[in-house]
């Protein structure tokens, strides 16, 4: 007699599911884009009809957080149910509204504390962050939330450069971590990329607001001098944590002159980020990137590296020979490091090999 397959399958110890369903299958790209478009236009008609019939709440802080609030835990009870991608974002929109009626309401009652503004709106977005069912409002909110941040360090401290390292260091910990809490781990993949997506935002606002750091720092103030290198630190100390979570996961492969080299790497670009602030942010990106395999935070950490030196070419006190001379000893460096560390890698492969 025929042996069947789920014999065989037993056999050789491979158990069936009895009553297994079938794999969903997933809509293609553009049928998921026209369901989010169609969720943004219903939200956009039915938030702009309420917003008609209800202009008179704009003149009331109270009623404008009130609303706020209940188009917030709306949203909450839309993105909860797994109703598609139209529910998703229909509640994603109403949400963003009520986050703007919230922070109305905080703008009219911290009138006249634009620091404590921020702070507030700072606490609400981690709030959603951390609370909300959504991966996508959680990314938006940890972008959000990192913005706030920069502001609220700004206005309060004059301490923005801060806000980078802090955000860098949060979202370093979260990627090594990942996959500590396996039923939590696309939340945290959805925290980190709206984190990163926040610290290419800092990035792009502290490079854009150059001249006003300037400005701030002919007043003399002890933490504004001190705050680039401060964010530079924060930066060098992810950096050297995520060299330690490296050389732990491959202990058993990696030779003592490789850590040397490494430490010694992370000391020189924090050499170089004393001038070239923002440097060590991107390099440990880039690292991080290729720490877990992540294509996506490689590129992002490319960005952040064109961004910190376009900036540095950019404000760099010398003339355009000079500028131009130091790009070209710069490029050439570069090349002789690729061909020495190929060669010195090569040859240390073959030592271990042997």
């Amino acid at each position: 007699m025929t042996e069947s397959l789920r014999e065989r399958l037993d056999r050789a110890g491979i158990t069936l599911a009895e009553g297994e369903a079938a794999p969903a299958i997933e809509p293609p790209w553009f049928v998921r884009a026209l369901q989010a478009f169609s969720g943004w236009l219903a939200a956009l008609f039915l938030l702009g009809f309420i917003g008609m019939g209800m202009v008179f709440i704009l003149e009331s802080s109270i009623a404008a957080a009130a609303l706020g609030l209940v188009l917030i835990a709306g949203a909450y009870a839309l993105l909860r149910g797994n109703g598609g991608d139209f529910v998703e974002h229909l509640g994603l929109a109403a949400s963003l509204c009520g986050q703007l009626l919230v922070a109305w309401a905080l703008a009219h009652a911290l009138i006249n504390q634009t620091a404590g503004l921020w702070w507030a709106l700072l606490l609400l977005q981690v709030m959603l962050a951390l609370v909300m069912p959504s991966l996508t409002h959680r990314a938006l909110s940890a972008l959000a939330a990192s913005l706030a941040l920069y502001m609220a360090l700004s206005e309060s401290l004059s301490a923005a450069p801060i806000a980078g390292g802090l955000v860098l260091l949060v979202a370093v910990a979260l990627w090594l971590n990942e996959f500590r809490w396996p039923a939590r781990m696309r939340q945290c993949q959805a925290l980190g990329h709206g984190l990163l997506l926040g610290l290419l935002a800092i990035q792009v606002m502290e490079y854009s607001g150059q001249s006003l750091l300037m400005e701030l720092h002919r007043d003399g103030l002890v933490l504004t001098w001190l705050a680039p290198w401060m964010g530079d630190a924060l930066a060098t100390l992810a950096l050297l944590l995520l060299l330690r979570h490296i050389f732990q996961r491959e202990a058993h492969a990696m030779a003592p002159r490789v850590r040397v080299a490494a430490y010694g790497a992370a000391a020189v670009v924090m050499l170089l980020s004393l001038q070239a602030h923002g440097l060590s942010q991107a390099v440990v990106v880039i690292t991080l990137g290729f720490a877990i395999a992540h294509r996506l935070i490689i590129a992002l950490g490319v960005l952040l590296l064109l961004l910190a030196m376009a900036n540095y070419y950019y404000w760099l006190e010398v003339t355009l020979l000079t500028k131009s001379a130091t790009l070209l000893a710069l490029g050439v460096l570069l090349l002789a490091l690729r061909w020495g560390l190929q060669r010195w890698w090569r040859r240390g492969d073959g030592e271990v090999a042997r």
